[in-house]
């Protein structure tokens, strides 16, 4: 009840007059973002509703952590070979036409993981194999969409804009995994794959809705050599870029590994069922979604903002380590879901807005990389640790790297505020 009370506000206050609603809703005055939010909030359902669905698919015909890390790394691992040459494509093309691509293929995706899960003890090599094209796609499809934001909107709304689209995945991951458990205890997992393939003829809609004439457009980039190791040059060029790359870097490995350590967690550590872990993770979104509604009237942000937001996901994952409890639980992962979706919008802002636009493409991808293509390495690691050590130990594991994370950005800051002190 409370979580639907919460979707129902979040979505009346949308509807009405955003300006109305102050700064924190300030970027839904335009338009096209409107549009995009509200497309992206359907498809993002629909996408969050099959990963949980192909999670505990694969975990319970295992029952096994270090296959789970597989699935993931066949979902994430090609974000970490294929993203910066995906955020090349990304600068030298129409972003909105890149995207009618990427999500009518994806579409395709969706609906082959239902045609495969209608049919009784489908192989598992088949389930990996369409998730290793699905992470293949959404190496491409995941730094278009963020690069998009900044054309629908102006640059003094670009922090807001990025809030929200943070808030809108919370709101996503709050209906699909809590969707996904319905469809699951109902009618199965084929058709929480069918849902999700449906879904995406809202974004498709929003697309061809939107007015060309009204986007602002980023400068292509046109073709030449050396254009990936000119975007990371060009990161280490920025302070504010790879300090807070470098702390993602150890984030993405240990912490944000939410697709391995939860169900895990809940259902070998806590004894819960499908229908706990569905509500564990919308717990976490809740708390994601509360987190970014709170940060979204900031209009500055600093390495010191990323690095309390990564202080914050490591006390809270620390606190989360030590529940004892199905019903504590769920309050404990509403604080990690806010602390996440802090220390994350505040480094996607502070990335979008230091860098310049000709690099955003690239820019973009390689922080995916980081964030979402270390999983690979991460998740089958943490899944190996959790099948011998014990299902805590991983919760353990990525608060302490968070904690360190947001160490070295303390210090690091202070040296740059030092040294631009001096200059």
């Amino acid at each position: 009840m409370r979580r639907r009370s919460l979707i129902l506000w979040t979505t009346t206050v949308l509807l009405r007059d955003p300006v109305s609603s102050g700064r924190t809703l300030s970027s839904l005055r335009w338009r096209n973002f409107r549009l995009f939010f509200i497309g992206q909030t359907i498809s993002q359902t629909g996408n969050w509703l099959t990963n949980v669905a192909l999670t505990l698919l694969i975990l319970h015909r295992t029952g096994s952590g270090v296959d789970l890390g597989l699935l993931v790394a066949c979902q994430y691992g090609p974000i970490l070979l294929l993203s910066a040459w995906a955020g090349v494509i990304v600068d030298r093309t129409n972003k909105r036409n890149l995207l009618y691509v990427t999500q009518a293929l994806e579409m395709c995706e969706s609906l082959a993981l239902a045609a495969l899960a209608f049919v009784h003890n489908a192989p598992l090599t088949a389930f990996y194999g369409i998730a290793l094209a699905g992470g293949a796609l959404l190496a491409l499809d995941n730094p278009v969409r963020r690069t998009f934001v900044n054309e629908m909107v102006p640059t003094d709304e670009i922090p807001n804009a990025v809030t929200l689209y943070s808030a809108m995945n919370s709101m996503a991951r709050i209906a699909g995994p809590a969707i996904a458990g319905l469809l699951l205890v109902t009618v199965g997992y084929g058709w929480c794959f069918t849902v999700d393939a449906v879904s995406y003829v809202a974004v498709l809609t929003a697309l061809a809705m939107m007015r060309s004439a009204e986007l602002q457009r980023l400068p292509v980039t046109p073709r030449g050599p050396g254009q990936v190791r000119a975007g990371l040059k060009y990161i280490f060029g920025v302070p504010d870029l790879w300090i807070t790359f470098v702390m993602l870097l150890l984030i993405g490995t240990m912490s944000y590994n939410f697709a391995v350590v939860f169900p895990l967690f809940v259902e070998k550590g806590l004894h819960g069922g499908d229908g706990t872990y569905t509500l564990v993770y919308s717990a976490f979104s809740a708390g994601g979604l509360v987190g970014a509604l709170l940060v979204a009237g900031r209009s500055t942000v600093s390495i010191r903002t990323v690095a309390v937001g990564a202080a914050g996901l490591g006390t809270a994952m620390l606190v989360l380590s030590a529940v004892p409890s199905v019903p504590l639980v769920y309050l404990v992962a509403t604080l990690v879901g806010a602390a996440s979706v802090a220390y994350m919008t505040a480094t996607t802002a502070i990335a979008q807005i230091r860098t310049e636009p000709h690099m955003i493409g690239r820019v973009l991808a390689i922080q995916t990389v980081l964030l979402v293509g270390t999983t690979p390495i991460g998740g089958p690691i943490l899944g190996a640790i959790a099948d011998a050590v014990g299902v805590r130990a991983p919760v353990l594991i990525g608060g302490v790297a968070a904690l360190a994370a947001a160490a070295f950005g303390m210090l690091a800051a202070r040296r740059v505020d030092a040294r631009r002190g001096h200059g």
